[in-house]
């Protein structure tokens, strides 16, 4: 459980401890976005806390299962959405040339969200406020700047969340 719950960021690997030179790595952010349509139902971006745990699969290939969180109020109305999936990435660094010091990749998380919504005690109007499908499908670019050998910055901008955060390898 405690793997599924490491969510939605960005990239960063232990090159030097792992044979396919990517994985083992915890990601924290915090990003603006939503999932489900929730752009267009809330009408501005929201703040989202993101933690996902990567995981070496092939050469230049990671599997992250992921969580997300994020909280909206309206009105009478409140919502808390968790997100819960898992984001499939490939680093181009060989490809790029690029510096040690840098990671840059591109993703897809799949996954769905599970919406708690309620209506405030006293409120007596029509409660069907909206309805969103709870699968989502995001796509990703990003680059993490390797600060030392156990620590990065990343960037990560998606279809759903764009997030920045930290990457402990």
């Amino acid at each position: 459980m405690f793997l599924f719950v490491m969510g939605n960021n960005v990239s960063a690997q232990d090159r030097n401890n792992y044979s396919n030179g990517y994985g083992h790595t915890l990601n924290l952010g915090l990003g603006l976005g939503g999932y489900s349509g929730y752009y267009g139902y809330v009408g501005h971006s929201l703040p989202v806390f993101s933690i996902n745990y990567e995981l070496g699969v092939v050469k230049n290939f990671t599997l992250a299962p992921f969580a997300t969180f994020y909280s909206y109020h309206q009105d009478y109305y409140r919502e808390t959405v968790i997100p819960l999936g898992v984001k499939g990435t490939y680093y181009f660094d060989q490809a790029l040339g690029a510096s040690p010091d840098w990671d840059f990749y591109l993703a897809g998380s799949l996954g769905f969200s599970v919406v708690n919504s309620r209506w405030d005690n006293g409120y007596y109007r029509d409660s069907n406020y909206h309805t969103v499908d709870p699968l989502f499908l995001d796509l990703h670019i990003g680059a993490e700047y390797h600060l030392s050998h156990k620590v990065g910055l990343f960037l990560d901008l998606s279809t759903g969340v764009s997030t920045l955060g930290l990457a402990f390898h």
